[in-house]
């Protein structure tokens, strides 16, 4: 996914690995500058949002993909990938998003700076 209008500066994006390494029902879990980020494709799309479900802390390594939704392992709560929406409980607040697009067949995330 592209953000048009994003500012393209070689160190504003950071390498994360292959594209074909990020599955469709599974969360690719890595480290972007020091925090914990869950990549996700929907499609031909990539979503990216900080690892840590916002109800407990919990990771999202061992989530479910549905529907353009992430599913925390530990109580369910789902998380919109496009907007990081909590959609239901026991999340109330939302997930922090990151800008990510595929090039040259590598992921790169926008540095959360």
């Amino acid at each position: 996914m592209t953000d048009e209008g994003a500012d393209e500066r070689a160190d504003h994006w950071v390498d994360v690995g292959p594209a074909d390494k990020v599955r469709e029902d599974r969360a690719f879990c890595t480290e972007v500058q020091g925090c914990p980020v869950v990549i996700v494709r929907c499609g031909e799309e990539f979503y990216a949002m900080e690892d840590r479900c916002t109800h407990d802390g919990e990771s999202f390594a061992a989530a479910d993909v549905e529907d353009g939704e992430i599913i925390c392992p530990r109580h369910f709560a789902r998380f919109s990938l496009k907007t990081g929406e909590a959609l239901t409980p026991p999340a109330y607040e939302p997930a922090r998003t990151f800008k990510v697009r595929s090039e040259n067949g590598r992921v790169l995330v926008e540095s959360p700076g």
